[in-house]
């Protein structure tokens, strides 16, 4: 049997595509040793909690079983009412303070509102002041009879700073009634995020075992 010659290829040829497989080598492990920037993931927890008298609300944002911030609907033996927000130990709350006559607030931001290095933040717990009568109260502050409205929040995980939101309702007429219906929290550390945003390819959804076990403090997830 004849046997065909194996053909050579002449050597300018060979040497051409041996240096290009050698460069795509190279590429290719470049690409891999390049340093990636971190994936930016939202991380939203679905709530459904109305705020009970004189009994804490426990916000955890990054689900590690450690509180972040305390919601608190309180009345005094004057019959008046007050919401705020307390945040845990270096955490701190976006607001401000007009004047001292006034006093600081925790700010009801609008939905799709940068939640970041742009905003102040501080100890700022003071929500709404409402004084009832009959069936009728009046309310003071940020928080007086809003929807779909958010606490920015500025927290830390492991020392690093991260930003979050929860997003209320607040009623004042029949009765005082605030509900928690959902939080997020940006993973990457200092990265901004948008109020009531959820969705998305760098969101995930968390479900709270129950609402009981949310209510609880379980670890689940302008102004």
């Amino acid at each position: 049997m004849n046997r065909r010659p194996i053909a050579k290829l002449r050597e300018p040829l060979e040497r051409r595509l041996t240096a290009y497989a050698l460069a795509a080598s190279a590429s290719g492990m470049g690409l891999l040793l390049w340093p990636q920037p971190a994936a930016a993931r939202i991380v939203y927890t679905k709530a459904d909690d109305q705020l009970q008298i004189n009994t804490p609300l426990q916000v955890d944002l990054n689900h590690d079983g450690i509180v972040d911030f305390l919601l608190d609907l309180s009345v005094s033996s004057y019959g008046e009412f007050d919401i705020s927000v307390t945040a845990e130990r270096t955490n701190q709350v976006a607001g401000y303070c007009r004047h001292l006559s006034q006093g600081c607030w925790a700010s009801a931001l609008h939905p799709n509102a940068r939640v970041g290095d742009n905003r102040r933040f501080g100890p700022y717990n003071y929500m709404l002041f409402a004084g009832c009568s009959g069936t009728t109260c009046e309310g003071y502050g940020p928080w007086n009879g809003v929807q779909n409205r958010y606490l920015g929040f500025q927290f830390l995980i492991k020392g690093k700073v991260h930003y979050g939101w929860a997003r209320l309702n607040v009623s004042i007429n029949p009765d005082i009634v605030a509900v928690l219906t959902g939080y997020a929290y940006e993973t990457v550390p200092n990265k901004p995020l948008v109020t009531g945003r959820t969705k998305g390819t760098d969101a995930i959804t968390e479900e709270p075992r129950t609402l009981g076990h949310l209510a609880r403090g379980a670890s689940v997830v302008g102004e």
